[in-house]
């Protein structure tokens, strides 16, 4: 697990994830590293660069083995230089986000959002300076589609440049439309894989149920409007198993829900975080529970995503010669169609 700080600071737009301080903060990141956690995440865009000095007040002192991800993609100002990933705005962002963070290099530095207008070797050439320059370590990304990924991947082999080594991506039993592109694209390419907003921002936590009143206090009723929900019967369906699969373990649906993330071989890692001491006490517990075989396929089968085109061809007439990036979905997908057949 890694430790997402979306929550500290509470400026602007992101007072809706939550209004973690410097105490509060420096407890949370107590417990993460008494639990073994040793990568802290964060980004310039979080509360306008407040949760990075936050974060960076916490970690202060501790263990240089104590690992930072930082992001940089979205604005810093009202300039049209202070956006995107052009050479100007990365290399002015990730100065701006050392400085905050109080330290002399970023262990691994992402691009936060796919630019379109900047040409891929301009952003892979001033990382490469980046990390000659020993300010950063490694290079990811995170929310682009997969021919982004390969994009930037062919430029870098092609130029011999930095080439991204992570993708930090949304991936839940709430939408895992992740399978169709991205984590093939990851298992085939060698790409590490950090989920974000692995509770599908609270929705997964057992707290939001059918035809109940929903909690005062959750980011979706605050209007935070991530993720973008688009079965709502589907979820509550998600969500009925992950409560009874919880029970059944005397835990939470949101430990179920986390550990189901972290059974999956192709996932390097899970981003969690909390408003509350408590939240983040029972997310790090999920590391402890194990899940059997007949579970995942429980959760697996309510949450399957549909086969569109050309999976759904791919499935009925190339399923004999797919290889072992092509079963992230197919995998999955045959259980779920030979579950379907058997109960007709």
């Amino acid at each position: 697990m890694s430790f997402g700080s979306v929550t500290f600071g509470g400026e602007g737009a992101f007072a809706k994830t939550g209004d973690v301080g410097e105490t509060g903060a420096a407890r949370m990141v107590d417990l993460c590293v008494e639990r073994g956690v040793n990568m802290f995440d964060t980004a310039n865009a979080y509360s306008g660069g407040l949760a990075e000095r936050i974060l960076g007040a916490a970690l202060k002192g501790r263990s240089p083995e104590l690992m930072v991800t930082t992001k940089a993609r979205f604005p810093t100002g009202d300039g049209p230089n202070e956006q995107g990933l052009s050479r100007h705005h990365l290399i002015a962002a990730c100065e701006a986000s050392l400085k905050r963070l109080g330290r002399d290099h970023i262990d691994l530095y992402y691009l936060h959002e796919w630019d379109g207008l900047t040409p891929p070797e301009e952003m892979l050439e001033a990382l490469t300076d980046l990390r000659r320059a020993g300010k950063i370590g490694y290079v990811g990304v995170s929310n682009f589609s997969a021919w982004q990924v390969m994009k930037l991947l062919s430029t870098a082999e092609r130029d011999r440049l930095v080439s991204p080594v992570s993708q930090q991506i949304y991936y839940t039993l709430e939408a895992r439309d992740a399978e169709y592109e991205l984590l093939p694209m990851a298992v085939d390419q060698g790409l590490g894989v950090q989920v974000w907003s692995p509770l599908a921002g609270g929705l997964l936590s057992g707290r939001y149920r059918r035809n109940q009143p929903s909690p005062a206090d959750g980011r979706q009723i605050a209007g935070w409007g991530e993720p973008e929900v688009r079965d709502v019967e589907k979820l509550y369906d998600t969500i009925e198993v992950l409560v009874q699969i919880g029970e059944a373990h005397g835990v939470s649906a949101a430990q179920v829900a986390l550990a189901w993330l972290l059974h999956k071989p192709f996932i390097s890692s899970v981003v969690i975080g909390a408003r509350k001491e408590s939240q983040l006490i029972d997310n790090l517990d999920a590391a402890d529970l194990a899940l059997s075989d007949d579970e995942m396929a429980r959760l697996d089968l309510v949450s399957a995503p549909t086969l569109i085109y050309p999976y759904w061809h791919q499935q009925r007439t190339a399923f004999d010669r797919l290889g072992p990036a092509d079963m992230v979905l197919h995998g999955p997908a045959r259980k779920h169609r030979e579950t379907l057949v058997d109960k007709e």
